[in-house]
Parts: structure tokens; sequence; C-alpha cells
């Protein structure tokens, strides 16, 4: 602590240069947040998957489906705790790119089987009494400024027609990455009104076991009970389903990573630079320093807190920033729900502190070597 003043003294001695250093450490952190960010979109269904929930969807393909009557037999299998199914609706609203995922959903035991979504009994009551009720996900209705109540045309594509559905409960997330995307309607009031090929079919089941720890086994059975049938299954833990559609989309994992890891590289090959142009430049006064009786691990202490402190500052910053504007990205990203967790963030200045460290290394060592006779001798 008693050495802050000089460290300080240091900082302000090239007020241009440590704030281009201190911009150079934010921007990174900043490019850092909106990656994690945009990983956690496109992983958001495979990091909050239920570990006690299987999919069941046909073995085919997921657009193949699935016999109603398949709900019953599910449900007498050993570890079989709940089943629930849905079905693809893929229709528009008002224009082709307000897309957002829509659902025809068992109205007695969707909401059972997804806890996370928290709905007020009201509203789901009111859902239930409807024949044409939906229910919307609150960052949906915020997108489109749908309040309950409102009357909301869709037009089908695999199901033809305008479908009109009245909106009577919105939805929000209990965690901050669930999405609140989604549009749930009656699977009844789709097998009423739809073509006569989809009454008696779902799209998919998803089915809760008792013990997570048996999942790999139930879902095994499940598939050996219908096979050799006319509509074969393919059971997976939700985690799996949801990793094979971010696999759809490519290795964004690598991408983010590949950019990540140049980011940083070219961060610590210029702030290593600019810390032994600092270096060099107080070569007398580090001279002195060690006259004056300075031990040596105190001038490479010196030399670390100051390029430690440059990255802590900037890396704040940077994360800060991406914190700020990461929620903004679900307007040019509609579908995506972006959230940097804070254990992130905390990751990000932890991870900006290291390069600091390393970058500043070789010029410490450098000052706690100087000779004084030697550095005298340049003056």
């Amino acid at each position: 602590m008693k050495h802050l003043h000089l460290l300080f003294a240091n900082l302000k001695r090239k007020k241009i240069r440590t704030t281009l250093t201190i911009g150079s450490f934010a921007v990174a952190l900043f490019l850092y947040g909106l990656l994690v960010a945009i990983h956690g979109a496109f992983y958001q269904g495979v990091e909050l998957a239920g570990a006690d929930r299987l999919v069941v969807i046909n073995r085919v393909s997921l657009i193949q489906p699935l016999p109603i009557s398949y709900r019953d037999r599910l449900l007498q299998l050993d570890g079989v705790e709940a089943v629930t199914h849905a079905n693809w609706f893929g229709g528009v609203y008002q224009d082709e790119k307000n897309f957002f995922p829509q659902f025809a959903v068992d109205k007695d035991t969707y909401r059972q089987m997804f806890p996370e979504y928290a709905i007020t009994d009201e509203g789901w009551n009111a859902f239930l009494a409807d024949r044409e009720g939906c229910v919307a996900g609150a960052a949906l209705a915020e997108r489109f400024g749908w309040e309950v109540g409102d009357r909301i045309p869709i037009r089908g594509t695999i199901f033809p027609g305008t479908w009109e559905f009245n909106l009577r409960a919105i939805f929000t997330g209990t965690r901050p990455q669930d999405d609140t995307s989604q549009f749930w309607f009656r699977y009844d009031y789709l097998e009423e009104r739809g073509p006569e090929w989809v009454k008696g079919l779902a799209g998919w089941y998803t089915v809760r076991v008792a013990d997570p720890d048996r999942a790999a086994e139930i879902a095994k059975a499940v598939d050996r009970g219908f096979a050799n049938s006319a509509w074969e299954t393919k059971t997976e833990p939700e985690k799996a389903f949801a990793a094979s559609f971010a696999k759809q989309m490519g290795n964004i994992e690598f991408l983010i990573m590949t950019i990540g890891t140049v980011v940083f590289f070219t961060l610590l090959l210029v702030t290593g630079n600019t810390m032994a142009i600092a270096v060099r430049e107080r070569t007398g006064e580090l001279a002195v320093l060690k006259t004056l009786g300075y031990p040596d691990l105190s001038i490479l202490t010196l030399v670390l807190a100051e390029s430690a402190l440059i990255a802590v500052q900037g890396g704040v910053l940077g994360v800060l920033a991406a914190k700020a504007i990461s929620p903004g990205l679900a307007k040019a990203l509609p579908g995506f729900s972006f959230y940097l967790p804070p254990a992130d963030l905390v990751r990000g200045v932890g991870l900006a502190l290291a390069v600091g460290l390393v970058a500043g290394l070789l010029p410490a060592l450098s000052a706690m070597r100087l000779r004084v006779v030697d550095a005298l001798r340049r003056v």
C-alpha cells in the first residue's frame, strides 16, 4: 500500500498511452462478453435442460409425428412419472420475418412438465376455459406489444388458413436464461380445426423420469417398446436433444473460441510492448529507487501491479458495457435470449488480469534485474 503513490504517478505519466491501453482491454473484454452472451443464446436449451426429462421423437425425423396412443403406453413404463406432448405449428404473424416458436400443447399436462415457466393460476385457468386461448412468453409479448385479452391472428403454413387466438396468459422464466419467446395454444383446438391427417398424432413427447440416474436406461426401454412398429421412436435426454439443434447451426463454440484466442493473444502482445516501453523510459528512475534501498522484489511488484491495474480497469469497463448491451441483441436476433451471467463477468475480469500479469512479467523481470551502474550509464 505504501507504494500506491508511485503506482498512480507512473500511470499518469503518459495519460494518452495509459488510456489507449485501458481502452484495448475494454474493447477485448467487451467482445468477450458479447461472445459469451451469443454462445449462451445458442446453447441455452442445452444448459437449462432438465436432467429428469426425456424427449421422444419419431425415429425417422422430428417432422414425422407419433400416435397419441403412445402417451398411455409411456406412462405404464417403470420409472416414468409424467408425459406430455406438443406439435410444431409453424405459422406466420403479420410478416415472414416475425419468426417465433409456436406449439400446440396438451393443456392438461404441459404446465406441470415445465415448472421453470411461471404462469399465474388465474391466467392458466382462463387459458383452459377458452378453446381458442393461447399463452405467450414475456419476451414475445414485449416484442409485439401484446397484452392479455388481445386477439392474435396467425397465418398457418403447415396448417392452412388464418388462425385467431385469444391471449389469456403471459408466462415468465424463473431463471434469467429461460426462453420466453414461445407461443402455446391448445392441441385440442389444432385437432378440431386442423386437417384430417393431424388428428390423433403428436409431434413429440416429453417424459419426466423419477430418477435422473435411470434416464438412459428408461430411454432404451422406450425405444425397445416401440421397436419394429409402424412408428418407431428415438428417445434421448432433453439436453442431448437441445444440443442436436445447436449443432445444426455449425460449430459456434469453435468459432467463438478461435475469435477469442486471437483477440487475447493480440492484446497480450500490445500490452507487453506498452509495458516494455514504459520500463525503458523509466530506467533512470528505477536505478534511483534501487539506490535508495528498494529491493528487487518491490521493483518487480511495482511494474506487475501497474500492468495488472491497467488490465483490471479495462476489463471491468468492457464486461460492464457487454452486460449493458447484451439484452439489446434480442432485437437483432429475435427468438434468442441473451444474458451474461455474473460468473462470466468475474471470469472475464480474471482473464484480463491474467493477460495483464503475463504481459507485464518480462518487463517486470527486466526491471528487477536492472543493475544500477548500467542504468545510470544510459542516462
